[in-house]
């Protein structure tokens, strides 16, 4: 379940709060995950089900992708909460502390069971020990014929608060976790968002952690405040020279006495085909028009 869709700026926004919904349809996000589980109180559950489903049924879709955040299959309100999802036919159902393939399989065979569409896409997020722990059996996973995981979503407070760790100054003590989920989306063909940054407040302590996690090679970044959008999108689009010199690649590799050939020479340089599908990869992002 792989696009070339951007995915820089990607904002929660609670099930249960009808004025942040309306709002959400009008951002510059890319994407826009509407939150059954930690937004939203225990005894609201019903009530953000039902917004959700009214809200997305009238809801213009267009021009962003739209995902439902749920509780966990196992849970009390998991069940409800993927049937309510599933309804409502977003691009994607966002999965709740993943630890394995099994939580992946369990919810594709819920969808298969229900005839949900094949475009219909998984995301997983990442946030607690053993889901660190299982990272590359859900790469390998992700490569299965027909797997609908398409993305990997880093809980970076659940981490912090599941193992006592202190991120240290540029989240320094986190940097060997957020590593391993990139590297584990890259063997499974995924992509993967930075987790969140708490203090909406402090835009350029903000656009430090997104020039960072973009560094680290994460495809964008989950958001909690409209704020933020503007920030995390200028980090995770490419560059006016990274598009130029993908846009050489690309031409040189289409000229016709380089037709097959997996190595050419250009501007002085060796570039190889892998080097074409990055640049293919990275035009795609960048041209892409959701409508």
């Amino acid at each position: 379940m792989k696009t070339n869709r951007p995915r820089r700026a990607v904002l929660y926004v609670p099930a249960s709060n009808e004025k942040a919904l309306a709002k959400a349809a009008t951002l510059a996000c890319d994407a826009v995950i509407i939150d059954l589980e930690d937004a939203v109180a225990p005894g609201a559950k019903q009530e953000a089900r039902e917004r959700m489903r009214a809200f997305m049924s009238e809801v213009d879709r267009s021009g962003r992708e739209w995902i439902v955040r749920i509780n966990q299959l196992s849970g009390e309100w998991g069940t409800e909460d993927f049937l309510a999802a599933r309804g409502a036919m977003p691009d994607a159902i966002l999965l709740p502390k993943v630890e394995g393939p099994v939580d992946i399989l369990m919810a594709e065979e819920a969808l298969e069971q229900t005839d949900a569409p094949e475009k219909l896409a998984l995301w997983a997020m990442v946030e607690t020990p053993r889901g660190m722990i299982e990272l590359p059996a859900l790469a390998a996973g992700a490569r299965r014929p027909f797997s609908r995981l398409g993305c990997l979503v880093a809980g970076t407070n659940d981490l912090v608060k599941e193992t006592g760790l202190k991120p240290g100054p540029g989240r320094a003590n986190l940097m060997p976790w957020l590593l391993q989920m990139v590297l584990a989306a890259r063997a499974g063909g995924l992509d993967v968002l930075d987790g969140v940054s708490n203090d909406f407040r402090d835009l350029d302590a903000f656009a430090t952690e997104c020039r960072q996690g973009a560094e680290l090679g994460f495809d964008g970044k989950t958001l909690i405040h409209p704020a933020q959008i503007e920030v995390a999108l200028a980090a995770f689009s490419p560059s006016v020279e990274e598009i130029a010199e993908a846009t050489r690649i690309v031409a040189a590799f289409g000229l016709a006495e380089n037709a097959g050939k997996g190595v050419i020479s250009l501007d002085g340089r060796m570039v190889e085909r892998l080097h074409l599908e990055q640049a293919d990869k990275l035009l795609a992002k960048a041209d892409h028009n959701p409508d």
